[in-house]
Formats: C-alpha cells, structure tokens, sequence
C-alpha cells in the first residue's frame, strides 16, 4: 500500500469518528499549511526506537523537516525516552507524543508510517524486520548489522513487505565531497588499492555486576543477546567494544568509511573473494582482495586513500570531464531527507538495506579474520564462508529466547 493510500485511509476514518468528513471549521492555518509546512494529514507520522545518543540525533533532524510528525518514542532506559519525549513535545508545542519501553507497541500502531532505529547493534535486525511486517518503513542506524546473516534477513524482509529501508551510513557520501565523482569519473585510472581507516574489532565483555537502577527494563535491553549482569557503561554508549553487542570499531566507523569506498569504487554491490589477516610478514594490514584483484586495506591512512594508476587521493587530481551522476541520491536534505523522498515515491533510497549490508559485511568479514587469525575465503554471490566451518559459524549468532530473525 501506497503512502497516500495510508494517509487518505487515516483522515477518512477521524472524519467519519467525529460523525461527518469535513474538516472542522476551526483549524490553526499552519495545520494546513498555510505557513508554508506541510499539512498534518500529509506527514509522515514516525516513531523513534532507540533514543540514546545517536537515536536522538537523528529524531531531531527527522523532526527539522517539515513533511515529519514525530509520534512516538521507544527505549527501554527511562532518563531516554523522557528526554526524547522532552524534546518532541517542545518541538510540536504540545504534550502528544507517547513513550514506550516495548518497540512492539510502536511498530504495531496502525497511525505510525514508518521509524528511526537507533538502538545498540543487537537489536536492529530483529526491531527492522518486524517494523517491515508490520507495514512500516525504516531509517536504521549504522552499523545496520550483527551479523552478516541478520543483514540478509533484513534484506529479506524489505523486499518481502514492500517496504523502504535506508541504511544510516551518513558520511558514505556526505563525508566526502567529490570524491566518490573524481574516482568513479575516472580521475585516479583503475583503482588498484584503498587504504581505509576505522577502529578495529570488538571482543569479550568483562564488565563488573552494577545494581540495577529504578525503572530500567534490563531484560529488554538485552534483549537478543546472552544475559550478563548490568553495568552502566552499557546504557551510556559504551557497549561498541564488546562482541555481544556490537563489532567495534570496526563495524562503527566501518560502516563509514568501508561503505564509502566501496561505493566510490564500485563494488558496493559486491564483496571480497579473500580476507587475509595481518601476519606480520607479507601481509602487514587486513587485506580485502576484490574478484577484479583490487585490493583493500585496513589502515594505513587517517581517513580513505585511493590510489589508482594515475593518481592518488588524497592529492593533486586531474577532475573527470563532465558531469558523474551519483546514482541513488537525491540530494536533498540529507541522507534523512532522501530517506523521506524515497517513502513519499516508493524508490530506493541511497543507502538501501542491500547496499548497507554489502558493507557491514566486508566489517563483519574483517572481524572473523581477526578473532580467528587466519585467511578467509569468501563468496560473495552465496554470501558463504568457503571450506571453513568454522569461521562459517560466525555468519550468525544464537539469539536468547524469545527473539529470533524469523
């Protein structure tokens, strides 16, 4: 269904509750949009899930456009969606917005279009693929994934119910300038090595027992993952180091910054045929070797380096020739405001789920080599760890009960 179709069903079902279908004769012109916004029966209604960090980031610049009606905020830590619903309340001038501990109650409402995840990392796939069920569309935060089965799953399920979702890669594109047309116009010749910066790989977490503040729902925070006891560090952002929840530096930035050159080169679309650890002998950085023997490395640079056979980027440049379309991007407003574009017309939006998982998978990859130290053989068309049960086991993880994928 159609996001017109949802919005005309809504206003005809309040018309008819109040016995007639017109509007009522006394109505704030800047409902309609008098003012220039957009009419409040012509908004996008969302819920935020996750309003931490940088789930409130990204809420607030959701709500800078005015085509977004915030309804509804979601987090099981109480000081968040108090906060969160704070900062929606003043937004609007009113005290209408709900809060919610459950992500359930949110993605069941028949009055909401679509949400922003912005929850810790183990939570995104399972919160994504239910919103999707559920006719929602989806802005999940970076790093999209776990686990490189939970990006398939999330796919999966986008295509499935028909819905749109965008990855939260922000800086894949806006970070970067003209970088992405320089190379993809061909300034720097065939690309033969990028050098990306990022942190690296999460590991086991060993945090103490803390006592359990009033009115946090720990269970629900856990959610997917094993139980441990809490610790504050966990609620306060500080959960990216540790294997159970997130893959570190390496899948946070990753994101970014592997994302971004994948793009800007071309394969974002694809994945490597080796991932080879650093051994302290030939192989001194993480190395990601590309179908086309293009190769990629993990570190060595402050940021993303390019070089090709007739330059290098950063450096001095020759521009490409007219005009290299960035495909995907509509380029207003943001990667937020794409993502809005792409629910108002049912197009994929820039960072679609498919492209956002190619790229946490070349993280998630990255971090397999490393816990294992050894080479990996990887297919990218079957997404299969080739002749290594082993490090096959680390495609997916178990999830606690009750939660699954499915």
């Amino acid at each position: 269904m159609t996001m017109t179709g949802r919005i005309t069903r809504r206003r005809f079902v309040r018309g008819a509750a109040g016995g007639m279908l017109a509007v009522p004769a006394l109505v704030p012109g800047s409902a309609l949009g008098a003012d220039g916004g957009t009419a409040a029966s012509d908004r996008i209604t969302m819920g935020s899930i996750g309003v931490g960090g940088r789930g409130t980031g990204d809420m607030r610049g959701l709500m800078g456009h005015s085509d977004v009606q915030m309804l509804a905020v979601c987090d099981p830590v109480p000081a968040h969606r108090d906060n969160a619903k704070n900062l929606v309340d003043q937004r609007y001038g009113n005290q209408d917005c709900t809060v919610h501990a459950d992500f359930r109650e949110v993605v069941l409402r028949d009055d909401i279009d679509a949400v922003m995840i912005g929850t810790p990392d183990h939570w995104h796939a399972i919160i994504c693929i239910e919103a999707c069920r559920n006719g929602k569309d989806v802005f999940c935060e970076k790093p999209e994934t776990l686990t490189i089965v939970e990006g398939r799953a999330m796919v999966t399920a986008a295509r499935r119910y028909n819905r749109v979702v965008s990855g939260g890669s922000q800086r894949v594109l806006g970070d970067y300038g003209d970088w992405p047309r320089l190379v993809r116009g061909g300034a720097l010749g065939e690309i033969r090595e990028v050098f990306v910066s990022c942190g690296g790989p999460s590991g086991y977490c060993d945090l103490s027992e803390e006592p359990l503040p009033p009115g946090l729902d720990w269970e629900m925070w856990l959610g997917p993952a094993p139980w441990r006891p809490y610790h504050h560090n966990l609620i306060r952002g500080g959960f990216r180091p540790y294997r159970d929840y997130s893959g570190g530096g390496m899948t946070d930035w990753g994101a970014h910054r592997f994302g971004a050159a994948m793009f800007a080169v071309g394969v974002h679309k694809t994945g490597p045929v080796q991932i080879i650890p650093p051994d302290g002998k030939d192989h001194e950085r993480l190395t990601y070797v590309f179908a086309n023997g293009m190769r990629m490395y993990h570190g060595g640079t402050k940021n993303i380096t390019y070089k090709g056979t007739e330059g290098e980027l950063p450096g001095d440049v020759r521009p490409p020739s007219g005009t290299v379309e960035i495909e995907g991007y509509e380029g207003r407003g943001g990667l937020l405001g794409d993502f809005l574009h792409a629910v108002r017309t049912r197009q994929k939006p820039f960072r679609d789920i498919e492209d956002a998982h190619r790229a946490a998978t070349v993280c998630h990859l990255g971090n397999i080599a490393y816990w294992l130290k050894r080479p990996l053989r990887w297919d990218p068309d079957t997404e299969q760890i080739v002749g290594d049960p082993e490090a096959a086991r680390w495609l997916g993880r178990a999830k606690r009960q009750p939660w699954t994928l499915s």
